[in-house]
């Protein structure tokens, strides 16, 4: 597999997934509607840290892609 083939497949899958992520995480922003959920601060603030750190590890993934864990969210 050549490069161009290579660059060419990254490019499309990468558009996919991240079109993908970006649907979900619009989707994570429909929890705070307060008409139908009940939350506090301290969920919120756990959730916007497990986002927070699942892009640093993918940030940390292209700059050091040898390292990867696999972190799991839980309320």
């Amino acid at each position: 597999m050549g490069n161009v083939d290579k660059k060419e497949r990254f490019k499309t899958i990468a558009e996919k997934r991240v079109n993908n992520a970006i649907k979900v995480i619009k989707s994570i922003g429909n929890l705070s509607n307060k008409r139908n959920y009940s939350y506090d601060e301290k969920q919120v603030r756990k959730i916007i840290s497990a986002l927070r750190s699942a892009t640093k590890e993918v940030e940390n993934d292209f700059l050091v892609p040898e390292k990867k864990s696999s972190g799991q969210f839980k309320l």
